[in-house]
């Protein structure tokens, strides 16, 4: 299972690849300067790392509401679908660009905004979040191992 992770956003798309080893990696964002431009990189991606479904960060309100960003996001998966047709699940992406910027303080390196670094870091706790979901839910236990 190759996975694409987005972290939408109307300048900056952030990606990350996980699989089936269950560990998300960034990857260069696409800050393209138009929309089309951006979901060209994508499509790349895809052809270059046989991706078979997306997982996009979607960003719900502190009180788990859908918001106006909300609403955004629901219509780039929208064009997503059309464009590609892959399966898309969602993940609640709540304070992960925030952890991101946090995790950069604590360990005193800075991450380029302007760059997509940070949104690519984003996509890639959001499609961590997911991998140790989604497999967890499908691992299964060795069989019972009989005593010498």
């Amino acid at each position: 299972m190759n996975v694409l992770g987005l972290d939408y956003g109307e300048k900056r798309i952030g990606l990350s690849f996980g699989d089936s080893l269950g560990l998300a990696v960034p990857l260069t964002a696409a800050v393209q300067s138009t929309e089309d431009a951006r979901l060209d990189h994508i499509q790349d991606l895809i052809l270059e790392r046989s991706i078979e479904r997306f997982v996009v960060g979607m960003p719900y309100n502190m009180d788990g509401s859908r918001g106006f960003k909300a609403k955004e996001v629901e219509a780039f998966i929208g064009n997503l679908q059309q464009r590609f047709g892959l399966p898309i699940e969602t993940v609640d992406e709540r304070l992960t660009t925030h952890q991101v910027k946090e995790e950069a303080k604590l360990q005193k390196i800075k991450v380029d905004r302007k760059s997509g670094e940070v949104d690519s870091r984003a996509a890639t706790l959001i499609l961590q979040d997911f991998l140790d979901k989604s497999l967890g839910q499908n691992l299964e236990l060795p069989e019972d191992i009989s005593e010498e």
